[in-house]
Formats: C-alpha cells, sequence, structure tokens
C-alpha cells in the first residue's frame, strides 16, 4: 500500500473487455473489491471535509469579522461566493479527472487547498494586505470545489461493489457539508464574539486584536489538517484499483465531448439536474449568511452556529442512512427523493412564516420552532445529495461519472453565486432568502413528480453479471 500509483492516458479504457464466447454465453469479466477502498474513500471525505471547513470558516463569525478585520456585509457575501467563483474552470478539472484519472486530479486539488490556507494564515499587521491575502485563500480553497463535490460517483463507481456504492458516494459527498457543519461550531467556540452573546468569553477580552489572535488559531489548524491530507495524497491514492469491482466500473465510457453532447441534448438529465442545483444552491447560499439572517430574530452567532451545525450533521446521518437503505432497496430513488423534498417543501414554509415580519399573521417565532425548521429543512436536503448523484448516472449512463457530477454541481454554484450576487445589492433585509428557499423546495418537487426514472447501470450490473 506505500506504492504510489501513476495514472496513464488509457485510464477511461474499460478496465476488462467482456468477450462473447458463443451465441448464448459470456466469458465473465474478473472482477474484485480491495479492503483498500476504505483508505482511499477516507482520505477523499476528509479532504472534501475539510475544504468545506475552509469555504465556511467566516459566515459563522462573521460578526467577529467586521470588528477584527474591518469586514463588511459585502465583504463576508464575496467570501462565501469565493466557493462558487472557483467552479468558473471546472470543465478543465472535468476533462483532467477524464483523461488523467482521479489520483492527479486530486493532486492538484489539495495543492491548491494547501496554497489557499497557507496564504491566508500569515501573520501580517497590515489588515489591508491580510484581508486581500484572506480573499485570494478563500479563492485557491473554492478551486478544489470541483473535484470533492463531483468525483464521489466516480470513485464508488470504481472501488465498490453495486451494492456498496450509494453508501460510499453518500460518505464522499456528505463529508463536505459536514465540515462546513463543523464550522459552524468550532468558528463561535474558539472566535469570541463582540457582543455579549458568546458565553463561553464573556469575561475575555472582546477587542479587535485579541479576536484577530483567536482567529489566527483557526486559520493555523485548518492550513495544518490540510497539509497533513495533501501529504497522505501524495503517498498514497491510487486512481483504480487493478480489477473493477463490477461490471459497470470495466466497461467503456463515451468521450469527454461526447458526453456533453449527451447530456445537453438529454431533456430527462437536464430536469433532474435543475430539481438538484436549484434547492441545493440556494441552501449553499442561504448557509453561508445564517447568521445574518437570523439576526433580525435576535439569535447570536453561537446559537446560529448550533443552527447551522446540527441542520447539516442530522442532513449527512440521515442521507447516509437512506443510502445504505437504497443499496438494500434499489430502483426506488424517485420515490426517496419524492419524500425529502415533500418534508423539504413542508419544513421551509414553515420557517418563511415563522420568521416573517411582526405583522400579526404570521406563524409565532420560538427557539423550539427556529431551531426544528431549520434543521429539518437542512436534513432534508443535504440528504438528497448521494440519491440524486446516483440517479444521475442512471439515467445518463454510460457518460461518466466525473462529466456528470460536475456538469450539475457547476450548475448548483451558479444558482448560489447568483443568489450571494444578489445578497450584494439586498442584504438590509434578508427576508427575501427565506422566500426563495421555500420555492426552490416547491420547485425541485415539481420537477421530480414529472420525471420518469431509469436505472441503465444497475441493468447492467444485474442481468450482463448474471
Amino acid at each position: 500500500m506505500g506504492a504510489v500509483w501513476s495514472s496513464t492516458e488509457d485510464e477511461r479504457e474499460p478496465l476488462l473487455n467482456t468477450t462473447q464466447q458463443s451465441d448464448s454465453s459470456f466469458v465473465q469479466p474478473a472482477s474484485r473489491v480491495y479492503s483498500r477502498r476504505w483508505l482511499v474513500l477516507g482520505l477523499f471525505s476528509l479532504l472534501g471535509f475539510m475544504q468545506g471547513m475552509v469555504w465556511n470558516t467566516w459566515g459563522p463569525i462573521q460578526n467577529s469579522a467586521k470588528q477584527a478585520y474591518g469586514f463588511t456585509s459585502i465583504d463576508i457575501a464575496m467570501l462565501v461566493l469565493c466557493g462558487p467563483v472557483g467552479f468558473i474552470p471546472w470543465f478543465l478539472f472535468m476533462w483532467l479527472m477524464d483523461k488523467k484519472g482521479l489520483r492527479v486530479t486530486m493532486l492538484l486539488s489539495a495543492f491548491l487547498m494547501v496554497v489557499g490556507t497557507g496564504v491566508r494564515s500569515i501573520p501580517l499587521t497590515d489588515l489591508s494586505i491580510k484581508k486581500w491575502l484572506i480573499h485570494g485563500g478563500q479563492l485557491l480553497n473554492g478551486l478544489a470545489g470541483p473535484t470533492v463535490m463531483s468525483a464521489p460517483p466516480l470513485l464508488s463507481t470504481t472501488w465498490f461493489a453495486p451494492d456498496q456504492r450509494a453508501t460510499a458516494t453518500a460518505v464522499a459527498a456528505l463529508l463536505s457539508y459536514l465540515g462546513a457543519a463543523c464550522s459552524f461550531l468550532i468558528g463561535p467556540l474558539v472566535v469570541p464574539a463582540p457582543n455579549r452573546t458568546a458565553l463561553l468569553h464573556s469575561s475575555a477580552d472582546k477587542s479587535g486584536a485579541h479576536i484577530r489572535d483567536r482567529v489566527q488559531i483557526v486559520l493555523y489548524a485548518e492550513f495544518a489538517m490540510v497539509f497533513l491530507l495533501f501529504a497522505a495524497v501524495v503517498a498514497y491514492f491510487p486512481s483504480r484499483p487493478p480489477l473493477p469491482p463490477s461490471v459497470a466500473a470495466a466497461s467503456q465510457r463515451l468521450s469527454y465531448r461526447s458526453s456533453f453532447c449527451r447530456l445537453l441534448s438529454n431533456f430527462r438529465f437536464l430536469m433532474i439536474a435543475l430539481a438538484y442545483s436549484v434547492p441545493l444552491g440556494i441552501l449553499a447560499g442561504w448557509s453561508g449568511v445564517l447568521d445574518m439572517i437570523l439576526t433580525p430574530a435576535k439569535v447570536s452567532q453561537v446559537d446560529a452556529g448550533w443552527i447551522g451545525f446540527w441542520s447539516t450533521v442530522g442532513g449527512c446521518v440521515v442521507g447516509i442512512g437512506v443510502a445504505r437503505f437504497a443499496d438494500s432497496m434499489r430502483g426506488m430513488l424517485k420515490l426517496i427523493l419524492l419524500l425529502m423534498f415533500s418534508g423539504a417543501t413542508l419544513s421551509s414554509t414553515w420557517l418563511t412564516l415563522t420568521c416573517l415580519p411582526d405583522s400579526g399573521s404570521h406563524l409565532p417565532l420560538t427557539a423550539a420552532t427556529l431551531y426544528t425548521s431549520c434543521i429539518l429543512v437542512g436534513i432534508f436536503i443535504i440528504s438528497s445529495v448521494p440519491m440524486f448523484f446516483e440517479l444521475f448516472i442512471e439515467t445518463v449512463y454510460p457518460v461518466p461519472e466525473g462529466i456528470t457530477c460536475g456538469v450539475v454541481t457547476f450548475l448548483s454554484n451558479l444558482f448560489m453565486g447568483a443568489l450571494l450576487f444578489f445578497l450584494t445589492f439586498y442584504h438590509t433585509d434578508l427576508s427575501w432568502l427565506n422566500w426563495c428557499l421555500t420555492g426552490s423546495c416547491l420547485f425541485s418537487l415539481l420537477l421530480i413528480l414529472l420525471f420518469r426514472e431509469s436505472y441503465d447501470r444497475l441493468y447492467l450490473d444485474v442481468f450482463v453479471s448474471v
């Protein structure tokens, strides 16, 4: 396991070919599931975890950052916007993944994260230069997003058997969300708030210098963890196993150009891609400024962090559990998504009506209702991510998994970027963000209801391998 694997130009070719032996029989391709797949999954998932944590560093501590560095609400929105901006060259990462394999793409993404977190953590007394370095570091971290958010289905197909694919996809895809959730917890607990809402630091010095020192601790810690993961990826992260785990993993995929033609001409794919990208993009932007949204409701920075934390953690736990169920009861992806977005629509409507300005007609605002509605929104939407990924691959197979999910994650970040762009102009009253979230859930529910599902990859694994 200590060997360093390299990727070659022919990695897109099938690992093994099935050859016809007679009119009624085929030579079954040799397949094997390797225990090292868990190490590969762990490294990928941890890198995604750190990418999500670094991306969401500033949203949960936006009040502290404003006092310590002189940030404005527009600056905070721009720092969050670095995530979707990093997806602008997404097609280059998809090309690299398709031509050179997952190892080369992972090395490049991890290197960008090391440089980005390193630049942010440089101790400077000149705040104007420090602010530019923070923005640059956030952008470099955002450039790693296309890999950690698009490659989970490719990794699961390449390394895992059909009855473990959805679970592997869920773990690899949702760990980045879990990283963003942990920043909701770590940031407010380590960095003191500039007001009296921070319980653990009520007697501490709240001056800007003290806050900057605490922020610097967070930046150093994130850089150290990213550097260790980069070293681990350099030491061992093969693009694929010696033998494929399934027939689908061994089969040949379409070329890079043919894949885009197939995707853009497939109305069913475009339909389900919008059902995924609109609510996920809106939710990502909404979560990134959750502290700002809940401030009018007199929710403290720490409490907003706990709400964001539990909503995302709940979505990750439920998503992995549902993926395990989908592995055991295959062919039910549409039904699962319908149930999830029915719940997402109801819970987001509840949240929106609860947070309406005081007009005498909205639902009562209490800590219990606010916590519950926010957490349910995160659970229902975030847990749908691996189900969507698996449905994408089944719908457009044999288009390469990385290209398929690269397109939909780009669309998701496009909608997130559009939301944050409007936020830079309309940031005084943020109740419109809750309405956007509710509308996106209802829009997705209608598209899923009209979608006609198919399972081309599953058919190949079940009937060809028998």
